[in-house]
């Protein structure tokens, strides 16, 4: 029986992929300013320099786009927590090294542009919503201890970043401002692009160490949190936004795990060994359930919001 190869041995198997792939994402990957995302004219002072402070009625967003918004921003806010994970867990050297400090700046840029968005359009209080940033980047990423190592790492980071992206991309279209749904899809393109990057280095994986690989994916979609899991008001915010579509459960399983494991050939492979078929039954077992868990919310879904509908239609009678 062939042993396990190391951490080490992955990493060093796998450093020409992550070079080509460096060399890609470079290649591809487009520049952009956060100022040129922000409607500076409608900036003004608080009340520390002669001003007004923040009041709800500045705001022109709805609460689900307050919810989104904030839930988006302090995931990428947790930067420094991820970067720590990620460095930690493939190395600094040569191309792994480029790749986290480049995915770093990328992933930065991308907090510059949100926060500044909300303070100048006064979309969301800014007194709290640096409460809750100091609350989260000081428990920084809130993940199991033993989901070390890089073939968890990358596995993960591979649903992240899709579904980041699918996160990102529908807030923009329930802010209800063409800025804002503009820079979120130019956030939205960068997780995809990152994405990419970390699909095919776990491909890669795949090829290399099967069993070992097949493993660690199926303990990270069954068992996968958000990243910005342990901020606050994380449950509430993340239930309104399942409540209306911005990422739910059907999305989790059709929009992003479903289409990376068909990218990987997971249930089509012939090169898994006992270990590895175990580990697809279980994933094969989980999907299933994600499924009908994901139908029973849908249903919830729907007869919740109808009885809302339905009140609401009845509310003007009422008053009168």
């Amino acid at each position: 029986m062939a042993r396990d190869l190391t951490q080490l041995e992955i990493l060093g198997e796998l450093e020409p992929v992550a070079a080509q792939n460096l060399d890609r994402h470079l290649s591809i990957a487009r520049d952009w300013h956060p100022h040129d995302y922000v409607p500076w004219d409608e900036g003004r002072n608080f009340a520390a320099m002669g001003g007004a402070d923040w009041d709800p009625e500045q705001s022109r967003l709805s609460e689900l786009a307050k919810a989104a918004m904030v839930t988006n921003l302090l995931t990428e806010d947790n930067l420094p927590s991820y970067h720590r994970e990620i460095a930690e867990n493939l190395s600094m050297d040569g191309a792994w090294g480029t790749w986290v400090g480049r995915w770093t700046a990328e992933e930065n840029r991308h907090g510059i542009a949100m926060r500044d968005y909300l303070v100048v359009t006064r979309g969301v209080d800014p007194v709290a919503l640096e409460q809750a940033r100091m609350i989260h980047m000081t428990n920084g990423a809130q993940s199991p201890d033993d989901w070390g190592g890089f073939l968890l790492n990358v596995a993960y980071v591979t649903f992240q970043e899709l579904a980041t992206r699918v996160s990102h991309r529908n807030t923009g279209k329930v802010c209800d401002d063409p800025i804002a749904d503009r820079m979120l899809q130019r956030i939205a393109a960068d997780e995809n692009l990152h994405m990419i990057f970390y699909r095919n280095l776990c491909g890669a994986a795949l090829d290399l160490v099967p069993d070992q690989q097949i493993e660690a994916i199926t303990r990270i979609v069954t068992n996968f949190v958000m990243p910005g899991y342990g901020m606050p008001d994380f449950r509430r915010n993340g239930v309104l936004m399942a409540k209306h579509g911005i990422y739910d459960l059907r999305q989790h399983l059709e929009e992003v795990v479903q289409p990376v494991l068909k990218i990987w050939n997971v249930f089509g492979r012939e090169d898994f060994g006992p270990r590895g078929e175990r580990a697809r039954d279980e994933l094969a077992e989980f999907l299933e359930k994600l499924d009908r868990d994901a139908t029973r919310f849908e249903e919830q879904r729907d007869r919740l919001l109808a009885r809302e509908a339905a009140r609401a239609a009845r509310q003007p009678a009422e008053v009168r």
